[in-house]
């Protein structure tokens, strides 16, 4: 399938202040987010042109701005109006809105606190991540030689782009292998998450997944977690190793993009089973819609 490029579609992007033309919405390439990876975003899932969990989104965007010293410009309720006003330009029924923040071109220099914090907000259709026949199949995760990093060394709380460097790289590595995805260990060896999704294991009908103690607490990660409380499955958070999958009888992944995806295998690992993941995504559906 050919996917049309994103520097080149019809609509508008809310750029600093103005819906400015989709293909005009340029920046400078001297910019210190570029190079120095001083920039934070958020995505959005939009369900029946209602924006999903939309308070806790930005929100986490603000946090994020704030932990990598950028201050945004806007307050959080013009953030807000803004993002929802965006999907009713661009006469979005089920998509997906990106906010991205970021620090400017005025210096070019590690230090730069004086440059200017950016904001934009886009949104186009997005109606599933994965193909319906993955989803139906179930995706298969290679395990990544990268790691996620511990807090003392990377802004882990915030979902700030440089964060995703080396997510990238173990998506494309597992590619190239022939696997959809990969999971990733942190740095002392404990599972940790997919490469842009939360993962969640099962074992006699109660749910695991991994502490969120050097990743994000994903927003549909936590909504999963109030799901199964609502419905009394049990929730383990807790830190495992790559053998405790070997207990597993299913895996799926969560994330706002791939929203609940089920697992086929991880390595040598499979993983046939989908009885609560079925419930879970059914569920999930409901709240997605209400």
């Amino acid at each position: 399938m050919q996917i049309l490029p994103f520097d080149n579609r019809d609509g508008v992007i809310w750029l600093n202040g103005n819906f400015v033309e989709w293909r005009h919405a340029n920046i400078h390439v001297l910019n210190h987010g570029l190079h120095y990876a001083s920039c934070v975003f958020e995505g959005l899932r939009i369900y029946n042109g209602k924006i999903f969990k939309l308070d806790e989104h930005i929100e986490r965007l603000f946090k994020s701005a704030k932990i990598l010293d950028l201050d945004i410009p806007y307050n959080y309720q013009e953030v807000v109006d803004i993002s929802k006003e965006i999907i009713l330009k661009q006469n979005i029924s089920d998509g997906y809105v990106r906010p991205v923040v970021w620090r400017g071109s005025e210096m070019m220099a590690i230090s730069a606190k004086k440059g200017s914090t950016n904001l934009a907000i886009a949104a186009w259709e997005w109606p599933s991540y994965f193909s319906p026949k993955k989803l139906l199949q179930g995706i298969k995760l290679n395990v990544s030689k990268w790691l996620r990093p511990s807090p003392e060394s990377a802004p882990t709380d915030s979902k700030a782009a440089g964060l995703y460097m080396i997510c990238s790289l173990s998506k494309h590595e597992a590619e190239k292998l022939g696997f959809d995805d990969a999971l990733m260990l942190d740095y002392r060896g404990y599972v940790a998450e997919a490469t842009g999704a939360n993962i969640f294991f099962v074992k006699e009908n109660e749910l695991f997944t991994p502490l969120a103690d050097c990743f994000l607490n994903g927003i549909t990660r936590q909504t999963v977690i109030e799901i199964a409380q609502e419905n009394n499955i049990k929730v383990h958070e807790r830190h495992f190793e790559l053998d405790f999958l070997k207990t597993c009888d299913e895996v799926f992944l969560t994330g706002t993009a791939v929203e609940i995806t089920p697992v086929s295998s991880i390595k040598e690992f499979s993983f046939e089973e989908r009885k609560l993941t079925k419930f879970l995504i059914s569920e999930f559906k409901k709240k997605v819609t209400s």
